[in-house]
Order: C-alpha cells, then sequence, then structure tokens
C-alpha cells in the first residue's frame, strides 16, 4: 500500500508527519516536493530586512520525518483516473493520494505587470526585492517610490518591512511605500475592526494606504489604474501610479499540476475515492457550510482530517472490506485568531478583540517559534524569537 503526499507545505508536512503514525510500517509513505527543504512561509516577507532569517525557516524535510520517504521534484500533472503522479523526473504511483500543492501567485491576466512586479512566493522573490530595493536607494539621491499591489496579510507585512528596511537604513525620508487594493478596506476578508487597525499601524509606518483602485496595466515605471466604480482614480494627483520598484501580492491561484484551479472539496476534503486535497491548493467548504480562508492555520487543521480519513480508508482495504464504505471525518474551521506584522509592529485578533503593541508583538513572535518548536527545531524557534523581539534591530549588516 502506497500513499503519496504531494506537497511539502503547512498541509503536506502536517499530513505526512502524521500518516507515519497512523498507518502501519507495512504502509509507504512518500512525500513529493520541489526542494528539500520545508520553508515557514508566513515569516518569508522577513527575509526582505533580515535575510539571515532564510537560515531558521528553513527546514530539512528528512529531519523532521521519521519515515516518509521524500522525492525532490515538480509535480507536473495528476492522472486520478489511473492514480499516476507525472512528475518533472519520472513519475509515481499510488493507492491513495494527498494533493497539498498550494498556490501560485495570481496576476489575473495582466502579463505587463507580471513582467515587471515581483510576488513573494519562494525565498528567491524576498532576496530580489531586497536587492532591487536597496540597488534602487543607491543608485540615486531622489525620491524611490515603491509600490505593493495587494493589502492582503501579505502585502500588508512586504509594506511594513520596506518601510522599517528604509528607516534603517536611514533613508526613509525619501522612500515612499504605497500599498494598493482593489478592495475598499486593508486586509479585505477579515473582520473589519482588525483591517482598521492594521490600516492605522501601516500609516503610522509611513505606509501609503490606498484602497478602492484596481490596477489594470503597466509600463515601464508606472501602474494604469480606475477606480472599482470604473470612474479615473487619482493617486497623488494623477491617474497613473508611479514606481521605482514594483511588488506584486493581488491574488492566488492554483497550481500549475491542477491547471491553475482551487478544486472545490467538501468537508472529508474528498477529490475523488483514491485522492484528497487540502491546504491552499483546494477551496474547502467546512461541515458549517462556510468557506475556509486559505492560510497556514487552516492548512495545518485541515491536513489532520484528510490523514485520519487516508487512514481510515487503507485500513477498510487491509482489512478487506471492500464493500463497507466507512464514515469519514469532517473538517470544522474556526480560527483562533489571526495576527500580522507591521515593520517591528504587529496587529492581532484574538477572539473578537484587536490587541496591538506590546501583547500583539508578542503574539507574532511566538507564532513562528512555536510551529519551529513543534517540529523538534528549537535552535531554529529561538533564533527566529529572538529576531521577531528585535533582539538584533539594527545588528545585521548583510546586503
Amino acid at each position: 500500500m502506497h500513499v503519496a503526499v504531494l506537497g511539502a507545505g503547512y498541509a503536506g508536512l502536517a499530513v505526512a508527519r502524521r500518516l507515519e503514525h497512523l498507518l502501519p510500517t507495512a504502509c509507504e509513505v512518500t512525500i513529493v516536493a520541489d526542494s528539500p527543504d520545508h520553508i515557514v512561509r508566513h515569516e518569508l516577507h522577513r527575509v526582505i530586512r533580515r535575510p539571515t532569517v532564510a537560515n531558521d525557516i528553513a527546514v530539512s524535510l528528512p529531519s523532521v520525518l521519521d519515515r516518509a520517504r521524500v522525492r525532490v521534484s515538480t509535480v507536473e500533472r495528476v492522472d486520478r483516473e489511473q492514480r499516476v503522479v507525472h512528475l518533472s523526473r519520472g513519475s509515481l504511483e499510488y493507492d491513495y493520494c494527498v494533493i497539498c500543492l498550494g498556490t501560485e501567485t495570481a496576476f489575473h491576466g495582466l502579463d505587463d505587470v507580471r513582467e515587471r512586479a515581483t510576488p513573494l512566493k519562494r525565498f528567491s522573490h524576498a532576496f530580489v526585492i531586497r536587492r532591487d530595493v536597496l540597488e534602487t536607494i543607491d543608485s540615486t539621491t531622489g525620491a524611490v517610490r515603491v509600490v505593493v499591489c495587494g493589502a492582503g496579510l501579505s502585502g500588508v507585512q512586504v509594506a511594513g518591512e520596506l518601510t522599517a528596511l528604509a528607516a534603517e537604513r536611514g533613508v526613509d525620508d525619501r522612500v515612499a511605500v504605497t500599498l494598493l487594493e482593489q478592495r475598499d478596506r486593508v486586509a479585505p476578508g477579515f473582520p473589519e475592526p482588525f483591517g482598521d487597525a492594521i490600516e492605522r499601524a501601516l500609516t503610522d509606518a509611513g505606509v501609503d494606504v490606498v484602497t478602492g483602485t484596481r490596477v489594470t496595466g503597466a509600463d515601464e515605471a508606472s501602474l494604469r489604474v480606475s477606480g472599482t466604480d470604473e470612474a479615473s482614480v487619482t493617486v497623488s494627483g494623477d491617474d497613473a501610479v508611479r514606481f521605482d520598484q514594483l511588488v506584486w501580492t493581488g491574488g492566488i491561484r492554483g497550481p500549475d499540476a491542477l491547471d491553475g484551479d482551487r478544486t472545490p472539496v467538501g468537508p472529508d476534503l474528498r477529490l475523488d475515492a483514491h485522492a484528497f486535497g487540502c491546504g491552499d491548493a483546494v477551496t474547502v467548504t467546512d461541515a458549517n457550510g462556510a468557506t475556509v480562508p486559505a492560510s497556514a492555520q487552516s492548512a495545518r487543521r485541515e491536513a489532520r482530517v484528510a490523514a485520519a480519513n487516508v487512514a481510515t480508508l487503507v485500513e477498510r482495504d487491509l482489512m478487506g472490506r471492500a464493500a463497507a464504505e466507512p464514515a469519514l471525518r469532517r473538517f470544522r474551521f474556526a480560527s483562533p485568531g489571526w495576527v500580522v506584522s507591521v515593520g517591528d509592529d504587529a496587529v492581532a485578533w484574538i477572539g473578537s478583540q484587536v490587541l496591538t503593541g506590546t501583547s500583539a508583538r508578542a503574539a507574532k513572535a511566538t507564532v513562528g517559534a512555536t510551529y519551529l518548536a513543534k517540529l523538534g527545531e528549537r535552535r531554529r524557534a529561538l533564533s527566529l524569537l529572538r529576531t521577531e523581539l528585535g533582539a538584533d534591530v539594527g545588528g545585521s549588516n548583510d546586503t
């Protein structure tokens, strides 16, 4: 019996680790990843300002797995009918499969924007954003305009890091960071008081927040924009947003292996009789009928249900109960809260209360560190915690 786990993000790693304990040792578990490392992606924005954070948030997959086999390759296509995964190097047959391939950045058909903007999905993106912004700052004594498109939590954190980076370099008086959002407020889809508090933190940090603004195209140095009511929008006295550096955090789409789709799944996370999906790669409707937000916390919780359901079906098959359809677990999402960094500041939403200041910063600091500690990576957890709490602020000379 062979179970394939596709992807080694939050969902994929959690599924593989649980299957190691739930399945009998006779069952083989393979996790397919395009990198030998698991990346703590909700800390990826920190790499823009603190490149050494990359060492803390990259965890070797074999070091956190007991018996699952790691296969480093890119998933190109999943033939669910034949139960074969086509990889960049070879193929993989399975009895059961859990698809946890995450997402890619959505540019919504704006090819001219895609050619000029840098997303933030990988280490290479963070390094490029840092390099390009610093090179632009160093190449001129005039104003530098950095535009971040998309004011979800990722865009908020990128804008915060860029503003803090400029302040640490002593050039915040000539670096203007603008955060554009198509919807009418920051952090759309999250509780409004949370979004309002985030916007205040951004403004206090020096970020120019512009909402109700749709990007329609780009040329070498400016974005074409319009108001979401189709009327022309004025940003700083013009209907074009000029930039020296452009970052795009304006949405997600499904992985290429799934033709860019985030396939819908129900509460049991089942795609078909032999495949499940969890994490951002799929759109989950939970047992309460609610659409589950794409996030690290939902991915990890979905993984528990997916792994348990695979184990239930494997047990049935090994017992020879082919005719019996066992009851499967159903996923219900209940978030313990949300937290977002804005440079060295943070905003949290716990229960129905907004937290700012020291309590929010402490909450943010513990999220990534606690996750790493649970993986057994205590040294990395401590190092990340020190960075989040500002123990090394101003102490890095990395360029």
